[in-house]
């Protein structure tokens, strides 16, 4: 999955899981479930014969996934100091993005995204704005499955210092015409941009798609 063109199988086969997930959610009869694990069966299939992805491990994947079928929750903070952004470096490509994460169950937005910059960057803040609510599938990086909004928290820190932790190398802070490499799932530069119009222009309209 390293590229968005020729990429239409990967949308029938999202879209085929995704039914199938909530057929699956809201159905007791034997017959239509059956029909709906087929239906599971061959997005997985299809995934796997484009993919190096094993087909059973897709299907048991697919099948881990409970309910209706809806989209998944990234949040990101953006904070200033000096008029650079906060940036930490990812353990897992070792580039860099603004800090944030899958969101969890049970927990409002807000604290979410003051939680995880606190987790990765070591620092202290309160999310102040909205600054845009983004698809996460159509921002210009390789598609995923499993379908994603990112929404990214205008914060101001109040406390704590930088600090790495067991998911970040690094954190630093960066003006926009000296980003390190980008962790484009994560963070990439259309976000940077909007990040830096809502920080210079604070009565500016959260973004979104």
């Amino acid at each position: 999955m390293n590229s968005n063109e020729n990429l239409h199988w990967l949308e029938l086969a999202r879209e085929i899981q995704a039914l199938s997930q909530t057929g699956l959610a809201f159905n007791n009869d034997e017959y239509n479930i059956q029909r709906y694990q087929r239906l599971m069966e061959i997005a997985a299939e299809i995934v796997g014969h484009y993919t190096v992805l094993e087909k059973e491990e897709l299907l048991q994947n697919f099948l881990a996934q409970p309910g209706y079928a809806t989209p998944k929750i990234d949040v990101r903070g953006a904070i200033f100091r000096d008029n650079k952004i906060l940036l930490v470096q990812e353990r897992t490509d070792l580039r860099w993005a603004m800090p944030g994460g899958w969101a969890d169950v049970g927990e409002n937005p807000s604290a979410m995204v003051e939680r995880e910059v606190r987790e990765e960057s070591g620092f202290l803040v309160k999310a102040k704005k909205v600054i845009a609510v983004y698809d996460a599938n159509r921002d210009g990086r390789p598609m995923q499955f499993y379908h994603a909004y990112k929404i990214i928290f205008l914060c101001e820190i109040y406390g704590g210092k930088a600090t790495p932790s067991n998911e970040t190398l690094a954190v630093d802070f960066f003006s926009l015409n000296t980003l390190p490499p980008l962790s484009s799932s994560r963070t990439n530069l259309r976000h940077l941009n909007e990040v830096f119009e809502h920080y210079q222009n604070p009565e500016r309209f959260a973004a979104f798609d």
